[in-house]
């Protein structure tokens, strides 16, 4: 009698644990929950800034600012946004060809679209047209313009962004060029995901092979997230006629479908993509940017969702464990150019809490 009783006391234990983490989890999906906690993440990214305000990692936070702003309307993100704007003069950063640089102006655009203030893209126009008149040098490494996959979140939104505003295609011409060379130099056609840079492809004459520690080829998440998130911005930006549109698409179904094969028992995915277990621990800013694509992927019917939707549920919860007591946004790998180990909750980036922002963004459209 004793045991069958430890037995119900066990069960009715981890029924009710269980019950809990489900009612729990479900909050987390609520429109309110989810408002709330990118505000406290904001705010608190907000309080602790990092890096000069062009730089590329603020480029992809602003990203996750505006759409907070989309997503909440509030009135101080704008005004946080707007005194961004201001302290830089609306400028890109001060390397003209170099993607990173005009990540920033991607966030002018969209104010821009807002308030109609011409000041907010003038520099950019600028920018944009002695881009284009100046030839690229190129290098060993640096083979094309856009020689690193990250560049592909930088870049190609921005354009995208200023020549579907001004009604100007030539802009949209030079992302088409720019975008496809990197993908031919960079894009592993056997695995659906890209090599960070030329060092870190197995195919490349004088270039060493680099191995993760179990053998397989390095191919590193945030790098493959920022490609992720930068297909989605451009292909929401892009016309539906657009010749290349579908080349795009394309791109952007296969590595969903590579990337939810990745994913791991937390819901998220590990700092090297094919090595996981030498990687512990779930790394918030390659998880974030992969929310946010294939939660818009299922929002605007480019994905399955019955194939999709369980694997962003997963990872939302997943992303949401590793927001911090103060709103920070923890376990982010820092600043590299691959995977990379040295990481914990207190490590975060500005370019983490952009990546939240966006998932969040896109995870409350699936109420909808």
């Amino acid at each position: 009698m004793n045991k069958l009783l430890s037995t119900f006391l066990v069960l009715l234990f981890i029924g009710g644990t269980l019950f809990a983490q489900k009612a729990g989890n479900e909050k987390l999906f609520k429109d309110s929950h989810i408002k709330k906690t990118m505000k406290k993440a904001l705010t608190w990214q907000l309080k602790n800034p990092k890096h000069e305000l062009t730089d590329w990692t603020n480029g992809a936070f602003y990203a996750g600012v505006f759409a907070a702003y989309e997503t909440t309307g509030s009135k101080k993100i704008w005004k946080a946004m707007y005194k961004m704007g201001e302290a830089n003069q609306w400028k890109p950063g001060p390397r003209l060809q170099h993607a990173d640089d005009i990540a920033i102006c991607q966030t002018y655009v969209d104010m821009y679209r807002v308030s109609g203030e011409k000041k907010m893209i003038e520099p950019f126009i600028k920018m944009a047209d002695e881009f284009m008149a100046t030839p690229y040098e190129t290098a060993d490494i640096r083979k094309c313009t856009w020689w690193w996959c990250d560049a592909l979140f930088m870049g190609p939104a921005a354009f995208i962004k200023l020549g579907i505003t001004v009604d100007d295609n030539k802009y949209l011409k030079l992302n088409d060029r720019l975008f496809k060379e990197c993908h031919d130099l960079l894009y592993n056609k056997d695995e659906d995901l890209y090599a960070r840079d030329i060092r870190y492809k197995w195919d490349e004459p004088g270039i060493e092979i680099i191995k993760e520690n179990n053998g397989e080829k390095i191919f590193w998440s945030r790098g493959n997230g920022w490609v992720m998130g930068g297909l989605v911005r451009t292909i929401s930006e892009l016309p539906k006629d657009w010749p290349t549109r579908d080349f795009y698409i394309e791109n952007f179904k296969e590595m969903a479908a590579k990337i939810i094969s990745l994913q791991q028992e937390d819901g998220l995915w590990r700092a090297s993509l094919l090595d996981p277990d030498y990687y512990p621990g779930g790394e918030a800013s390659g998880s974030g940017f992969y929310i946010y694509a294939l939660a818009w992927g299922i929002n605007n019917g480019v994905l399955d969702k019955e194939s999709y939707l369980p694997a962003v549920e997963k990872a939302w919860v997943g992303l949401n464990s590793l927001i911090q007591p103060d709103g920070h946004v923890g376990w982010c790998q820092p600043i590299g150019a691959d995977p990379k180990k040295n990481f914990n909750a207190d490590s975060w980036e500005v370019y983490g809490t952009g990546a939240f922002l966006l998932a969040g963004s896109e995870v409350i459209k699936l109420n909808d």
